[in-house]
């Protein structure tokens, strides 16, 4: 893909402004970093508060077209609808709550990870809010209406962006704006206002970390990143950080660590799979699924912590003790708040428990390295006051 062909996001001009390294990265030009560097951004967001912009993202409503909105009926029609695309439970959603879940292809693979979101207001019963990844936004939109479309209305929000604000202080920072962010849990959603303009506003992100996005007008987004940006505790962060503060989460990058041969189980995603749709099996790949879960998986996503200094990146070949193949790197880096090389791959299954030793072959030379537990470092998501 070309420089002329590449999208733009609506806060462009603010990252040139603010000097931000433009990549290309899923069809956008998007900011790689910012003077402030990689290591201090990272870090910045684990002691204050960084701004992304993660406008790339697909944002959608998707609406029943079973009867009138803004009933409890209305809600089970649209659950069920795009529960016939994905595992998670979706009908017991509580109103102005979020699940994490992913899209299944019919043989049990991942075609894309993402947020499905239960309006909080009574009148919006009946429509359900997706987030999806940039990199495979058409196709999965496609899909929808391709399986949905005579069920369902999907509206895709090309003019929105969507801002993401993270760190232990983001609260504290969004609440002079917004009072009622303060006190709202970990996945959850409302609609409010910025400045008194409508915005919808969700606790939520991808660093581990406190945080929210918010979804604005796309020629809004320019007044809430500057007001934001203003703050003296926030800092403008990039692609960059937001993935090694993602890898510390021990959060999968779709594309690496999970694709459309991958299946939930193996990529320790079990949590996304609802108790009730394990027991009634009504999802596209459920047969492998389900044999998973009871029988286990040939290979397992796992945590590795290498030896040394010397970080295991993304493709890098996992052997057992012996010189045997057993996996790949899918994810790896260096670790700021963590201190050191850190990486997530897949591995045979009889090398997944924790301690287990395997090298890793980097630069032509094998490096030890563990298997670890994830997170690699504490997830501080807000569950509410103790």
């Amino acid at each position: 893909m070309t420089d002329e062909t590449l999208k733009k996001l609506p806060l462009d001009a603010i990252h040139r402004e603010l000097g931000g390294k433009m990549v290309p990265f899923a069809g956008y030009e998007m900011p790689v970093q910012y003077p402030l560097g990689v290591m201090k951004e990272h870090l910045h967001v684990r002691e204050k508060a960084g701004l992304f912009d993660v406008s790339h993202m697909g944002q959608a409503w998707l609406t029943t077209k079973a009867g009138p909105l803004g009933t409890a009926e209305a809600h089970k029609a649209i659950a069920e609808t795009i529960e016939q695309l994905v595992p998670g439970e979706i009908q017991k959603l509580a109103t102005g709550r979020i699940r994490y879940t992913v899209l299944l292809n019919e043989e049990g693979g991942v075609l894309d990870d993402l947020m499905i979101t239960r309006p909080s207001t009574e009148e919006d019963q009946g429509r359900l809010f997706l987030v999806v990844n940039a990199a495979v936004k058409d196709q999965d939109f496609a899909l929808i209406r391709e399986k949905l479309g005579h069920i369902a209305i999907l509206d895709v929000m090309e003019d929105r962006a969507l801002l993401a604000l993270q760190g232990p202080l983001a609260a504290e920072i969004l609440s002079t704006f917004i009072p009622e962010a303060e006190s709202m849990p970990f996945m959850s959603s409302i609609d409010t206002f910025f400045d008194g303009m409508p915005i919808g506003l969700s606790r939520c992100g991808y660093t581990g970390e406190d945080g929210y996005e918010l979804s604005v007008p796309a020629e809004e987004a320019e007044l809430v990143a500057r007001r934001l940006i203003d703050h003296v505790a926030v800092e403008p962060i990039g692609l960059g950080a937001r993935d090694s503060l993602r890898l510390e989460a021990g959060l999968c990058l779709y594309g690496h660590d999970m694709d459309t041969a991958t299946s939930p189980v193996e990529a320790n995603l079990n949590f996304s799979i609802g108790k009730r749709r394990r027991e009634e099996g009504d999802f596209p790949g459920a047969e492998r699924i389900l044999k998973d879960l009871k029988e286990g998986t040939g290979r397992l996503r796992v945590g590795l912590k290498p030896e040394g200094r010397a970080p295991a990146r993304e493709g890098t070949e996992i052997q057992s003790p012996d010189g045997k193949t057993i996996g790949t790197v899918t994810s790896g880096g260096f670790g700021p708040t963590y201190g050191g090389p850190l990486a997530m791959g897949y591995v045979d299954a009889a090398f997944a428990e924790e301690g287990a030793g395997v090298m890793l072959i980097v630069r032509g030379k094998p490096v030890p390295a563990s298997v670890v537990p994830t997170p690699f470092v504490p997830q501080r998501y807000y569950r509410g006051k103790k």
